[in-house]
């Protein structure tokens, strides 16, 4: 008989934790398992699942922020959608929907319960208080799981030493399967490009843990300092994008800031560019590095994520919240662009045989009846 796997997200829009799932839901053995998805907020992710023919669950009052009744409502209807599904394997992702989903699933008795970290939410640069609550929900989230995955060395390390679930950590390197690219001619008639180089991108969803101000910041100091043109696509969009828009206007670098948008596939143009900015203030180990690797864009990452990343080529690491270290890396880089080479970071056979491992070992409570 084979093993019904629910994933559940908050949000089936698109970013890493999106993708995490699509790329585990569709890659599954369909000879063994039976993989469906519940989510809050419907988007690309929910669509491109209905393509892929895997079957959705929408779970209409599941939000990201906490609100008391929504989030009653909420755990209400994934205690429906576990009873109707019945899985063997409860796959959780995101702070909200993991927390929720974990205790549902232990009430409802599901065998085997996952939870991956796409980077612990106490990270965040938020008052003591708040990241003390935080903390204490994702260690509650995790005493629920059965194994916890983590996709960064970091957040192993935290993991490890957080009491009575380091034993439950697994870290499973994040892997994928890049399609080949548009070469740098399609790709930018594709995106409408017509100015010169260097063209810097990032590609990110625009809330404040991606700390795209801090771009902007190091625009404006190069056009101050007037040294060559330098300018910058932002691929993505999210709540903080009319705040950025003001930010833009404030620091008169409309000329040189453009704003794409989100763009399915958005890793398929990387060649139009010739530098990666990642300028996260808190991040696990996020899917846009190893996609402007494979490009072969050299990369500007802020040291939040040295520990995993160091191995890729050509990649400068500068301290975050940081608009000048931006500004300088960039210049320099600018100076004497390197010449990429595509380098593949990362094995998505090797990730989902780990993954399914974890599907397969023992269960490790038993059923209740539902």
């Amino acid at each position: 008989m084979k093993k019904k796997v629910l994933y559940l997200i908050t949000k089936a829009t698109w970013g890493g934790a999106q993708r995490y799932v699509y790329d585990l839901a569709t890659h599954l053995d369909t000879t063994k398992f039976q993989p469906s998805v519940a989510f809050g907020t419907a988007g690309k992710l929910s669509d491109d699942l209905t393509k892929a023919n895997i079957k959705t669950y929408g779970i209409s009052s599941l939000g990201r922020d906490i609100a008391l009744i929504s989030d009653i409502k909420s755990f209400s209807q994934i205690i429906r959608c576990i009873k109707n599904v019945r899985p063997d394997v409860l796959h959780v992702n995101s702070s909200k929907a993991a927390t929720l989903g974990a205790l549902a699933g232990r009430l409802c008795g599901v065998p085997k319960i996952i939870f991956t970290v796409h980077g612990w939410p106490f990270k965040e640069n938020r008052n003591f208080i708040f990241r003390t609550f935080i903390y204490f929900v994702s260690w509650f989230t995790g005493v629920l799981g059965h194994n916890i995955i983590v996709v960064s060395k970091s957040d192993e390390e935290i993991g490890k030493k957080m009491w009575s679930i380091g034993n439950k950590v697994r870290y499973v390197p994040l892997g994928l399967e890049i399609p080949e690219p548009l070469s740098r001619e399609e790709a930018l008639i594709s995106l409408k490009i017509t100015t010169a180089s260097p063209r810097i991108v990032t590609i990110a969803e625009l809330t404040p843990n991606k700390g795209i101000r801090y771009a902007l910041e190091a625009i404006a100091l190069l056009k101050k300092r007037n040294i060559g043109v330098s300018y910058f696509f932002i691929i993505g969009d999210g709540e903080q994008r009319p705040e950025l828009e003001k930010l833009v206007g404030a620091k008169d670098i409309a000329d040189r800031v453009k704003f794409l948008g989100f763009v399915p596939d958005a890793s398929q143009y990387l060649k139009a560019f010739d530098i990666f900015l990642l300028t996260s203030i808190k991040e696990g180990m996020p899917y846009v590095l190893l996609e402007a690797a494979a490009a072969g864009l050299p990369i500007v990452a802020t040291d939040v994520v040295e520990e995993e990343a160091s191995n890729i080529p050509n990649i400068h690491f500068v301290p975050p919240q940081s608009g000048q270290a931006l500004a300088d890396a960039v210049e320099k880089l600018a100076q004497n662009l390197p010449g990429g080479k595509p380098c593949a970071i990362g094995s998505f056979a090797d990730m989902l045989k780990k993954t399914v491992e974890l599907y397969d070992s023992g269960s490790q409570t038993a059923r209740l009846a539902v």
